[in-house]
C-alpha cells in the first residue's frame, strides 16, 4: 500500500506544470454506429451503413477505461470473448474462433506470420496500448480483404498519428498508471515536432507487472508478473500537395513472462519466456489523384521479426531447456483505390509477405553444464511466401447498396527437416491455395435504419506451425505432418443497425460452416516424456451460429445506458461432440455519465457457467473440471479533466472481489483493485 501511495503523489506532482483552459473530450454517447470504420472494406465507411458486425474501440474509450494490455481493451465488445493462457497473453476470440483462424493487422500489414499457433496465443499483447490511436474489428469476415488466417475475423489495431500544424510546434506529452497491491507501475514520455508539411512523434514505455492478485479466495498468482519495454516512432512527411510518406518503428521487449499454470499444475521448477521480441518498421507512400480510375495509390514496404526464447525445467529434472524461434518477416502491399462513377468504386491489390524461421533448442545439464543442441520446435531455416491479388467493389443505387470481392492467395512453404522423427534433407515444398469471395446486400429502411445480409467465405492455409511443430505444446506432445490443406468456412449472416436521436444499436445473427478444419488426433498408446503424443490431420467438420447484439440509450442529456451481448454455440459434427473452447454467453451493461470536466462509468461484465465441453476441453488442465463456473464483476471508473493539457483517471475493479476464470484461461482474473492514471501534455 505505501508503494501505492508514493505513486498517487508522483501521478499528482503535474499538475503544477500547466495552467490553461480547455473543454474536455467530447464523447458521443451513440458512440455505437457513430464511428467510421476502414477495415472491413478498405474504404472509410459509417457503422450505420457497414454490412458488417464491427467493433470499434477509439483512443478515448483506451485513455477513459485505462486498460492494462491490448488484448483487455476487448474485453466486454460485443462477439469477441478473451482467453488468457497466462498474465503476459491474451487470445481474442470472434465467434468461436481463436488463435491462427484469426487475423491480426497493424496499420494495414498483416502481423500474423508462419509460426502462429494453433489455439489461443500471446500475440496481441505484444502491441503497446500506448500507442494506439483505435482498434477495428470485424466479426465472421475478411479472408477475401486480408487473406489466410481470417475465418472468425480481422482485428486491426491503428497506431497513433502525429499531426500537421499551421505553425511550427513541439508537444511533449507524459502518462503514467498504477494499480494497488503492486499489480502494475507503467509510465510513458512522448515527444513530437509538428509543421505545416512534416510530423514527427517518438514514444518510450515502461512497464512493471507484479503477479497477480486473484478473487476472494485465490490470492497472489505466483510467478505471474513480468517486466515490458516498449519504443515507437512515427514520421509523416507531405510531399507536394497531396502525396505523403509514413515512417514508422515500433518495438515491444517482455521480459521473464511466466506461464502460471504450467508452474501451478504441471511439476515445472518454471517455465517463461525470456524474453518474447517484436519489431515493426514499414514505409507507407500514399498518392492521391483527380484521376478517378486512379483516385488513389498506396505502397508500404515492411519489415518484421519476432524472437521468442522459451526457458523451462521440470522438477527433479537434471537438465533445463531453452528453445529458440526467430522469424523474419518482409513484405509489399501495393493498393489502388479507383471511382468508375458516384455509385461504384473499387479497391484493388497485390500483397507478398516472405517468412524466414530459425528455430533451435538447448538441452543443458544443471550439474556440469554441459549442452546438446536438439532440433527445434520447427524445423530451422524454413521459409513460407504469401502472395494475394484481390479486388473489392461497392456499388450503391437508391436505398440499396452491394459489396463483393474476391481473392486469389497461394503460399508457398519449404521446409527441410532434419529430425529424427522425419529427416527429409532435400526439402519438403507446400504450395497451397484458395480462392474466395463475399457478397453482402444492404437496404437502408430509413436514414437511420437499415438491414443487411452477408456472405463470406474463408480459409486458413495451413502454416510452418501447423506442419512442422516437434516437442511439447500445451499439455501434450506434437509430432510434424506436411500432407495438411487449407481449412474452409462459409459464413451467411443477417442484421439490423438504427441509429435515432435517443436510440442506437445492432442486432445480429450468423451461421458458420467451417470444414476440412485441422485437429489435433491422438495416437494411441504413445508417450513422450510422460505427454501423450498428437498429430494435426484435416479431419473434422463444424458449424457455428450465434447471436449478438449492441444496444444505447440516452436517458438524460448527459447519462447514457449501454449493454450488448453475444451467445456462440458451436457443435464438431465429425466427432458429434461440441467444439473446443466455445466461449459461454456473456456481455456487459454499463451507465455512463459525461459532464463538461469529468466523467464516471459503471460497468458490469458477467458470463454464464460453460459446462458444453469437447473430449479436449475435459482433458485440458486449465479448464475445471466439470466446465468453467458464471460469473459476474462490477467496475467503477472516474475521470476528470481540471485543465487542458491534464486528466486524470481512476478506478475500482471487481468491487465485489469475485474469484471467476475467463472459461480456458490458465490463470483467474485480477481481484479487487483500485488503480490511478494521469496524463499531461505540453505544447510550445
Amino acid at each position: 500500500m505505501n508503494s501505492f501511495l508514493s505513486a498517487l503523489v508522483f501521478l499528482l506532482f503535474p499538475i503544477v506544470l500547466v495552467c490553461q483552459n480547455k473543454q474536455p473530450e467530447k464523447v458521443d454517447s451513440t458512440y455505437l454506429l457513430n464511428d467510421v470504420i476502414v477495415t472491413a472494406t478498405k474504404s472509410a465507411t459509417s457503422l450505420l451503413e457497414l454490412p458488417f458486425s464491427a467493433n470499434k474501440i477509439n483512443a478515448t474509450q483506451i485513455n477513459r477505461f485505462q486498460f492494462r494490455t491490448t488484448p483487455e481493451s476487448l474485453i466486454g465488445a460485443t462477439g469477441i470473448f478473451l482467453q488468457k493462457t497466462n498474465h503476459g497473453g491474451g487470445s481474442p476470440f470472434i465467434r468461436g474462433l481463436t488463435g491462427n483462424q484469426n487475423l491480426l493487422v497493424i496499420d494495414g500489414i498483416r502481423m500474423n506470420n508462419s509460426t502462429c499457433r494453433f489455439g489461443p496465443n500471446q500475440y496481441l499483447n505484444m502491441i503497446d496500448v500506448f500507442t494506439i490511436g483505435s482498434i477495428e474489428v470485424i466479426r465472421g469476415s475478411g479472408s477475401v480483404q486480408y487473406g489466410s488466417d481470417a475465418m472468425g475475423g480481422v482485428i486491426q489495431v491503428f497506431t497513433d498519428e502525429p499531426e500537421f500544424s499551421k505553425k511550427n510546434t513541439w508537444v511533449a506529452s507524459f502518462k503514467t498508471r498504477a494499480i494497488s497491491s503492486d499489480i502494475e507501475y507503467t509510465g510513458r514520455a512522448e515527444l513530437g515536432f509538428n509543421s505545416k508539411n512534416f510530423a514527427i512523434q517518438i514514444g518510450i514505455t515502461s512497464k512493471k507487472f507484479g503477479d497477480l492478485l486473484g478473487g476472494d479466495t485465490t490470492g497472489f498468482q505466483t510467478p505471474s508478473g513480468y517486466k515490458e519495454r516498449n519504443f515507437d516512432g512515427k514520421l509523416i512527411w507531405m510531399i507536394g500537395k497531396k502525396a505523403t510518406l509514413t515512417l514508422y518503428h515500433q518495438q515491444t521487449l517482455q521480459k521473464d513472462v511466466p506461464l502460471y499454470h504450467r508452474v501451478k499444475l504441471e511439476n515445472f521448477a518454471y517455465y517463461s519466456f525470456k524474453p518474447q521480441e517484436r519489431s515493426l518498421n514499414y514505409a507507407k507512400l500514399v498518392i492521391p489523384s483527380s484521376n478517378l480510375l486512379f483516385k488513389k495509390i498506396s505502397l508500404i514496404a515492411s519489415y518484421q521479426q519476432s524472437n521468442e526464447i522459451r526457458s523451462y525445467q521440470k522438477n527433479g529434472d537434471a537438465n533445463r531447456f531453452n528453445e529458440t524461434d526467430l522469424v523474419k518477416t518482409v513484405g509489399v502491399n501495393s493498393e489502388l483505390v479507383s471511382e468508375y462513377s458516384k455509385n461504384w468504386h473499387s479497391t484493388t491489390g497485390i500483397e507478398y509477405y516472405f517468412d524466414r524461421v530459425n528455430s533451435s533448442k538447448q538441452r543443458i545439464n544443471v550439474g556440469t553444464g554441459s549442452l546438446i543442441k536438439q532440433r527445434g520446435l520447427y524445423p530451422d531455416n524454413s521459409t513460407m511466401g504469401n502472395f494475394s491479388l484481390y479486388t473489392l467493389h461497392h456499388l450503391s443505387f437508391n436505398k440499396w447498396s452491394i459489396d463483393a470481392g474476391i481473392r486469389y492467395n497461394l503460399l508457398s512453404i519449404n521446409i527441410k527437416d532434419t529430425s529424427t522423427y522425419q529427416s527429409n534433407t532435400t526439402g519438403i515444398i507446400v504450395q497451397p491455395s484458395a480462392v474466395v469471395a463475399n457478397i453482402s446486400f444492404l437496404y437502408k429502411l430509413t436514414k437511420k435504419e437499415s438491414i443487411y445480409f452477408t456472405f463470406s467465405q474463408g480459409f486458413r492455409t495451413p502454416n510452418i506451425d501447423d506442419m512442422g511443430t516437434l516437442g511439447l505444446v500445451d499439455f501434450r506432445y506434437e509430432l510434424p505432418e506436411y500432407s495438411l490443406q487449407p481449412e474452409k468456412s462459409n459464413n451467411f449472416e443477417l442484421g439490423y443497425k438504427m441509429r435515432k436521436q435517443k436510440w442506437s444499436g445492432s442486432f445480429s445473427t450468423y451461421y458458420m460452416l467451417l470444414n476440412n478444419l485441422i485437429s489435433r488426433v491422438q495416437l494411441a498408446g504413445q508417450q513422450i516424456n510422460g505427454y501423450n503424443v498428437f498429430i494435426k490431420q484435416n479431419n473434422q467438420e463444424s458449424y457455428i451460429y450465434g447471436v449478438e447484439f449492441d444496444l444505447s440509450y440516452n436517458l438524460l442529456n448527459n447519462l447514457t445506458v449501454k449493454a450488448g451481448s453475444s451467445y456462440t454455440f458451436g457443435e464438431n459434427v465429425s466427432r458429434n461432440e461440441p467444439m473446443r473452447r466455445i466461449p459461454p454467453f456473456n456481455g456487459s451493461l454499463m451507465l455512463a455519465y459525461d459532464a463538461k470536466k469529468w466523467t464516471i462509468n459503471i460497468e458490469q461484465l458477467f458470463a454464464s457457467s460453460q459446462n458444453r465441453l469437447a473430449q479436449g476441453d475435459k482433458d485440458d488442465n486449465r479448464i475445471p473440471k466439470g466446465g468453467t463456473p458464471g460469473w459476474y464483476i462490477l467496475n467503477f471508473y472516474f475521470g476528470y479533466n481540471p485543465m487542458s493539457k491534464i486528466g486524470f483517471r481512476m478506478g475500482l475493479m471487481n468491487i465485489f472481489n469475485s474469484d471467476y476464470r475467463l472459461h480456458g484461461s490458465g490463470i483467474n482474473g485480477a481481484g479487487r483493485n483500485a488503480f490511478i492514471g494521469a496524463n499531461l501534455k505540453l505544447t510550445k
